[in-house]
């Protein structure tokens, strides 16, 4: 469809004055109204403050109550005549302000932003009803309370405040420093009025604040906000303020949706060359211009992985994920000069200009031709692939980083010739790392067009051998581009042929690859467990008085407990030593079992004791296979003796008919047992699940048969083997009976056994170092359903996992220090 621009282009049509002819703009309808990628970021960053204010209420009450009474007393010796003025003015500026607001824009023709506000101030009215009359009266306590201070006169969220401010958030201020001044301080002496009279707290304002402005943006991002963004025209008309006047423009489609961008061609008299304004040719054909529109609405388009990427990743030099129209302007131009004066090829930038307030553009010569991703097989040609090389050398050899060497950023002209493109997240003057990461960039995406020997083969010729080596350590999916991760899911062997291939031709290359994450996603994953296991552990630990826990606990049976703790690591001791042939000394093997409980502190337990281990038997002259082995067959020993233990003391408790009957293999039991089976058969149907659980275990029971059969043949080392393995499981159950006992309670030692295994069970699956949180959440809960109260539950909880857990921290640390002086791990 073609849309033309009817209007003078910025001229005033003067009497005899020729008005100028429109410019046709061949491009697709303007849609009237879009969701900006700010206001969904926006709205994120409100609940997730006031999911915030309600985790700190519901931790720190004490500490909001104080601060309300300190205002309150505060307010008390202010002049009452200024508080009745505040008063007075805050009850009718409120709501005066926001309405002359809304009548100055419907006399300016925006009444669409004045009704997107008003329905989200009309939502926001409605959902602070909801919340102080109907979830109140319905869910008293708690999170909702601690919003409440006063008595029951005060409400968790002010009414009064929250339209209003979910009005400013929709219909938008920005720009308007008068309105936003006037506005604001009418809310602030609103909210001033309410601590001073009591019937709003801190807590409750500023839940109101992240509630008001969660639903302005969120509505703003629902329905959409007009659209800003200039046409075709206006871009035609901004070039024809830079000496650049257009004659036609074309929309060029399968472009990013950040940017947009026309081909343009531009008027010259008959048989002239067209030139810029500083009389530089420019080149002939149908479109002399190929112009990037960057709009202002796409500058956060994509934040919050470039925030994700920017927190995860190790930089050498620290980037921005958010940048202003104007930055991104200079930025890519900054770049486009830089490039070009390194002799590397790149589409010649002519000109930059704003468009309006929202937009600004670039126009680079037109270059006729075809991205690399979308050129024929047959056109990817080793001379090209050369070219490519040779253009990255050039911007290398000027410390120049492109930082995004995708197939889309490549262009190939109809002459055969690679220009780079696609400038807008480069740098200059980069580091050693930027440029070794823009060569693993494009090394694997030449690799996924041509194969890993060509690209290898090529490069090498253009770069040197030497340079590729530096790219080996950063062959990593994490260091490369979110499209790049995607295509190597279907050539996941791709980086290792890559790195094979380079190390054939320097076999000196071959190097670990360097830590580019800051963290990994299962930190995340270990922080969230951890925070849920606090939420549930902290109201307990309230209830719990730490003196008169100390002063009731029965000493000889910590003691008893205390013992059995240090014997779980004699047993462990034994358990390895049964599993390997070769000869371990006994106090050594103990010495590295107590620095394993240093070692899980900052690793889940399933993983720190198993890495230790077999780190150890290396250090003790074991191969590294039968190292792994030895300490894999442990492992399914183990396991393979918790899951007949489970079943044979959870029936054997089931049979007793006493307190803990809700423990045992009851009907609920078993349909949760086949529920999870269905769940994991199912699962397992997945291909990707099944090649995950069969990669894990094969890497960490591979070569375990041969291994047990090695040890079948010693009686000696089966007896070690298993009797340390029972010993284990016994040293940690009377470790916990002991703990229950030392606060006055009992339970049944088949119970403690199945409470035990349920809970170490849930620890080994759990991501958190130590199985921190879930073993805690488990045991307590398991025990108080066993039957004992919940305050001696807890407290039984704590010592164990203070003996099991916390105090061999620092033995183990020792340990673990002493081990590696003496080169033992």
């Amino acid at each position: 469809m073609t849309q033309t621009h009817d209007e003078t282009q910025g001229e005033t049509e003067r009497p005899g004055q020729a008005v100028p002819t429109p410019v046709p703009v061949d491009e697709p309808p303007r849609p009237d109204r879009i969701r900006r990628p700010s206001d969904a970021i926006r709205f994120a960053a409100s609940l997730a403050g006031l999911a915030g204010i309600m985790l700190l209420v519901s931790i720190g009450q004490q500490t909001t109550h104080g601060l309300q009474t300190d205002i309150a007393e505060g307010t008390a010796h202010a002049p009452r005549f200024l508080l009745t003025l505040a008063t007075l003015a805050s009850s009718f500026g409120v709501l005066a302000v926001p309405v002359a607001f809304a009548i100055e824009r419907l006399f300016r023709k925006d009444g669409m932003r004045v009704a997107i506000g008003l329905l989200a101030a009309v939502i926001a009215f409605a959902i602070t009803l909801l919340l102080d009359d109907w979830v109140i009266s319905a869910a008293p306590g708690g999170v909702l309370d601690s919003l409440i201070w006063g008595g029951t006169e005060t409400a968790p969220v002010h009414t009064d405040i929250a339209p209003v401010i979910a009005f400013v958030s929709a219909v938008g201020m920005a720009g308007r420093a008068r309105w936003q001044a006037a506005t604001w301080t009418m809310i602030g002496l609103a909210a001033l009025t309410g601590l001073t009279a009591a019937y709003a707290s801190v807590a409750a304002l500023v839940a109101t604040y992240f509630l008001g402005r969660a639903i302005g943006h969120g509505t703003l991002y629902a329905v959409g906000t007009p659209n800003p963004r200039p046409p075709g025209s206006g871009v035609c008309a901004a070039l024809e303020r830079i000496g650049l006047r257009a004659v036609r423009a074309r929309w060029l489609p399968g472009e990013p949706d950040d940017v947009r961008r026309y081909g343009v061609q531009i008027a010259h008299a008959p048989g002239a060359v067209p030139t810029d304004t500083s009389g530089v040719a420019l080149p002939r054909g149908d479109w002399q211009l190929e112009v990037a529109v960057l709009d202002r609405d796409q500058q956060t388009a994509g934040v919050l992985y470039r925030v994700w990427r920017l927190v995860r990743l190790r930089e050498a030099a620290p980037r921005r994920p958010v940048r202003s129209l104007r930055r991104s302007l200079e930025q890519e131009s900054l770049m486009a000069y830089a490039v070009d004066a390194a002799g590397a090829r790149t589409p010649r930038l002519v000109g930059t200009s704003e468009v309006g307030t929202e937009a600004a553009l670039m126009a680079y010569e037109y270059v006729p031709g075809t991205r690399l991703d979308a050129l024929p097989d047959e056109a990817v040609t080793d001379a090209l692939l050369t070219d490519v090389w040779g253009q990255l050398r050039r911007l290398q050899s000027a410390r120049l980083a492109h930082r995004r060497l995708e197939g889309g950023a490549i262009l190939v002209s109809e002459e055969g010739r690679a220009y780079l493109t696609d400038l807008r997240s480069g740098e200059i003057a980069a580091g050693d790392l930027a440029l070794r990461l823009d060569l693993a960039q494009l090394l694997t995406t030449l690799a996924l067009r041509v194969g890993p020997e060509r690209a290898v083969r090529t490069a090498a010729a253009v770069l040197g051998e030497q340079a590729l080596a530096g790219a080996v350590p950063l062959l990593q999916r994490v260091a490369l581009s979110r499209d790049t991760r995607a295509a190597l899911r279907t050539h996941r062997d791709l980086l290792t042929r890559i790195r094979e291939q380079i190390v054939r031709m320097e076999p000196e290359s071959e190097a670990p690859p360097i830590r580019l994450e800051r963290f990994r996603p299962r930190t995340l994953l270990s922080i969230v467990a951890l925070t849920l296991a606090a939420y549930i552990v902290i109201p307990q630990l309230s209830s719990v008085d730490p003196v008169r826990l100390v002063a009731g606990a029965s000493w000889w049976w910590v003691g008893v407990a205390l013992g059995a703790a240090a014997l779980t690591y004699l047993a462990a001791a034994f358990m390895l030593m049964g599993f390997v042939p070769e000869r371990l000394p006994l106090g050594r093997t103990v010495l590295v079992q107590v620095a394993a409980s240093f070692v899980k502190l900052v690793a889940p337990a399933a993983v720190s004791g198993v890495a230790l281990n077999t780190r150890y038997l290396q250090r003790s002259g074991v191969r590294p296979g039968p190292a792994v082995a030895s300490v894999g067959a442990s492992q399914l020993m183990g396991m393979v003796m918790h899951i007949l233990l489970l079943i044979l003391f959870g029936f054997v408790t089931g049979s007793t008919g006493n307190a803990t009957r809700d423990l045992a293999p009851s009907r609920t039991i078993v349909i949760v047992l086949l529920a999870l089976a269905v769940l994991t058969a199912a699962a397992l149907t997945i291909p990707k699940v099944r090649r995950f659980v069969a990669g894990r275990m094969r890497s960490m029971f591979s070569g375990v048969v041969p291994r047990l059969v090695d040890v079948l043949q010693s009686p000696r080392k089966i007896v070690t083997g298993l009797g340390g393995t029972l010993l284990l499981t016994v040293g940690f159950v009377i470790c916990l009976d002991a703990s229950i006992r030392a606060f006055g309670g009992s339970l049944p030692w088949t119970a403690v056994v199945v409470v035990f295994l349920t809970a170490n069970a849930v620890g080994s699956a759990a991501p958190t170092p130590g199985g921190l949180g879930a073993v805690e959440t488990a045991l307590t809960v398991a025990l108080t359903i066993s039957g004992l109260t919940a305050e001696t539950a807890t407290s039984a909880v704590l010592l164990y996992r203070l003996l099991t857990l916390w105090l061999p921290v620092l033995p183990g640390w020792a340990a673990f220090a002493y081990l590696q002086r003496r080169e033992a791990i």
